[in-house]
């Protein structure tokens, strides 16, 4: 039990001492989090002024404007437009002199061939095709209700000719929580925020770069040290099964620690920088999802350590490590991908659903779902008590593989060779 002891130490120092890891780890997510929480109080410090100005802007919507028609063609002003917001002028060298004294802050000009060409002058000093300034839409109506010999009601009818009315022929899903917009969770239930929708794909992408970084530590640290021959020198002082279980657990806890550090943190931020990211003010994140996220990153990290760990020990030199990582990582990249596709339309469907007990990809598909909320108490007890059971069963099959025979064979590694091994047949 001291070997192991000694074992996990030495690989739980060796990876807290690297500044990189440090940085990564606890760096990033303390930075957004103290980002986060300045520009939160920065927000609530303006907030008053904010909301004065916004009450300024919309009490002065619309300038004060002026035209000269020379047509004689308006009659009547559109209801819509504010009483003494378009005034008339006789020319318009009257309308010029109005604009710079500041009496008004544009005018128009309606010629008379107005009816033969259509055309008419809008005179505005700042305005350009590019810009935001202008409301020329202002003279327009007017023209049309006016042309309409005042009948309003027809004025808006050629103004917005069409009322589109879609019937969708396709079947109807069959999700109803998701038939109305619902920003209390994250999901694709929330369409008037970009970033709620994408939370729980954010969710999937940084468990299957933990249990994916943390795994290739691994086989990684194995490889290695069969290749500079530190395996011959720590099988003559050790069992392969102490060494096994002391790397397990040292490089575990040094990869469960950026974990929680990164779901603590994205959980402050979400708190901390709701007027930040603009998010709605219904959302809430529950503290059983971190929980849950604890829970299947250490079981994640289990099953495919073990393997990465099992890789290793049939890799014999570090250029084989991206073929042996590839075989060991297929499930968990399918179920990776099948939770970014989910996540957005159809995440309780039964792919997904099924995809979220099968242990190899329980990881990933479940914390998707469980992010987006609505899976019943029982399916993720299920799926952590099934992966468990594989967790110990693949714990013991590599345990079988660490023998001196194999750390230190040099046979090539092939995915037939690997699986073989790990079902006892080698």
């Amino acid at each position: 039990m001291s070997k192991t002891v000694h074992v996990l130490r030495h690989e739980l120092i060796t990876t807290l001492s690297r500044r990189s890891f440090l940085l990564f780890s606890f760096g990033i997510p303390l930075a957004a989090i103290l980002i986060f929480a300045i520009l939160s109080i920065l927000r609530s410090d303006t907030s008053s002024s904010v909301d004065v100005s916004t009450s300024m802007e919309e009490s002065s919507e619309l300038e004060i404007e002026g035209y000269v028609d020379l047509a004689g063609l308006i009659d009547d002003i559109p209801e819509q437009i504010p009483t003494d917001h378009l005034l008339p002028y006789l020319n318009e060298e009257q309308a010029q002199q109005a604009l710079e004294a500041g009496e008004i802050g544009a005018y128009y000009v309606i010629p008379e061939d107005y009816i033969e060409r259509g055309e008419f002058i809008y005179v505005h000093p700042t305005y350009s095709p590019t810009s935001s300034d202008g409301q020329e839409w202002i003279m327009r109506q007017t023209l049309l209700v006016n042309l309409l010999e005042g009948d309003t009601e027809l004025a808006n009818k050629v103004w917005n000719p069409m009322n589109l009315q879609v019937t969708n022929l396709a079947p109807e899903p069959q999700y109803d929580r998701y038939t109305e917009e619902d920003c209390s969770t994250p999901g694709p239930a929330c369409e008037s925020s970009t970033l709620v929708r994408y939370i729980p794909f954010i969710m999937a992408v940084l468990f299957y770069l933990f249990i994916s970084m943390g795994s290739s530590l691994l086989i990684r640290n194995v490889s290695g040290e069969k290749e500079n021959r530190v395996m011959e020198i720590l099988m003559q002082s050790i069992h392969p099964r102490q060494l096994l279980t002391g790397k397990l657990i040292g490089l575990g806890i040094a990869s469960l620690l950026p974990t929680i550090a990164w779901l603590g943190a994205s959980y402050a931020i979400l708190r901390l920088g709701g007027g930040v990211l603009n998010l709605p003010a219904e959302l809430t994140i529950p503290p059983s999802l971190l929980a849950w996220g604890i829970v299947f990153f250490i079981l994640g990290y289990v099953v495919y350590a073990s393997l990465m760990a099992g890789a290793g020990a049939l890799v014999p030199n570090m250029k084989e490590i991206t073929q042996a990582t590839w075989v060991v990582m297929i499930p968990l990249m399918a179920g990776y991908i099948i939770a970014l596709m989910a996540s957005g339309e159809a995440p309780h469907a039964a792919l997904p659903t099924a995809l979220s007990l099968f242990p190899l990809t329980a990881p990933v598909v479940m914390i998707m779902r469980l992010t987006i909320g609505g899976v019943p108490f029982w399916q993720p007890l299920l799926a952590a008590g099934l992966m468990a059971l594989t967790a110990v069963f693949v714990v013991r099959s590599v345990a079988n593989m660490f023998r001196a025979q194999t750390l230190l064979s040099g046979q090539p590694f092939s995915a037939r060779r690997f699986y073989k091994a790990l079902l006892g047949r080698v």
